[in-house]
């Protein structure tokens, strides 16, 4: 009962609490117990007698990129994790775990994600973190990385479970920053920092594939008929512009027409084409309008004088049937 209450009680006064996290920090040796103090002496006799051949299983070397967390008799050594470089250890007693503190990668398995538009897909991205705490990353969970693993999984299910198709496929910075928030605040009393989170690839179903590439490709050839049809306008106007100019001056058309034949004959073609000037075409149409009204008028004296005789014939009938009259 003892050991329990002196066990508990460093438990309470070796907690200090920070901003998101619970660091667990040794207190004095005071209640390790007579048995714990018994085993270091014998421990270090050991190590005194066996020298030089001890310091091969004492004398241990972590990396840069590692650090050491010690346990002695099952309790955390005060001073938090050791490295990088050499640090000793008692034999038999003492026991340590090396973390890695560089950044590691995983990739999330993919996830069947019914989508807020009650559209199924299949998303998979990618997480980087790090242990940032090598001290309560080992006594805070029992294993970092695979605790992380699971969280991002079901992270990311329960983030785009909220979110639309076209959310899912447009807004994958959002996405990427919300769920490495969420993982980040999630981890921190682990002692493991989220620096990233990705996402890979969202899968459509087959069908949905079909259905929008049918209303894209219609959506494109609506597009290209608006943008022809303004083309068309704008050209017809080009056009008008160009005419009104050209009926200002006639003799713009006719140095028109010799620029089209000197393009004409830059292409090396075996067929010219030579331009009728208009003043030729405008004399031929105005005589043909000449003899068309002299016809015309002719024709209408050629029936005045018709009439006339006809006239006088009957009132000679009229004068002959009746008395003589003279005319």
């Amino acid at each position: 009962m003892r050991g329990r209450s002196d066990h508990l009680s460093f438990t309470r006064k070796g907690e200090r609490k920070t901003s998101s996290s619970f660091f667990f920090v040794p207190g004095s040796d005071d209640g390790l117990g007579i048995c714990v103090y018994l085993l270091m002496f014998f421990s270090y006799l050991l190590v005194l007698f066996t020298i030089p051949v001890s310091l091969f299983f004492c004398l241990k070397v972590v990396a840069e990129y590692e650090r050491a967390v010690i346990f002695r008799m099952g309790r955390l050594l005060p001073g938090g994790a050791k490295g990088p470089g050499i640090f000793f250890i008692l034999p038999c007693i003492d026991n340590y775990v090396k973390v890695d503190l560089r950044t590691i990668s995983f990739d999330v398995p993919p996830q069947e994600i019914l989508s807020k538009d009650s559209v199924t897909v299949a998303v998979d991205a990618v997480v980087y973190y790090r242990v940032h705490n090598p001290t309560i990353s080992i006594t805070n969970v029992e294993d970092a990385q695979r605790s992380t693993r699971l969280l991002a999984a079901t992270t990311l299910r329960n983030v785009l479970g909220t979110k639309t198709l076209g959310e899912m496929l447009i807004d994958r910075d959002i996405i990427s920053s919300q769920m490495q928030s969420v993982l980040d605040e999630a981890t921190d009393p682990w002692g493991v920092k989220v620096e990233r989170v990705e996402i890979k690839d969202v899968r459509l179903p087959v069908q949905l594939q079909r259905a929008m590439a049918a209303e894209a490709e219609a959506a494109r050839e609506a597009r290209a008929k608006v943008v022809a049809a303004e083309g068309e306008q704008n050209a017809s106007r080009a056009l008008k512009e160009a005419a009104d100019v050209l009926a200002e001056s006639p003799s713009a058309l006719q140095l028109r027409y010799l620029q089209t034949l000197n393009t004409i004959s830059a292409e090396k073609n075996s067929t010219i084409i030579f331009p009728l000037p208009i003043d030729l075409l405008t004399g031929f149409l105005g005589g043909g309008r000449r003899k068309s009204a002299s016809s015309s008028l002719g024709s209408q004296q050629g029936s005045r004088p018709g009439s006339r005789r006809k006239k006088r014939e009957l009132e000679i009938d009229e004068d002959l049937d009746g008395e003589p009259t003279t005319v």
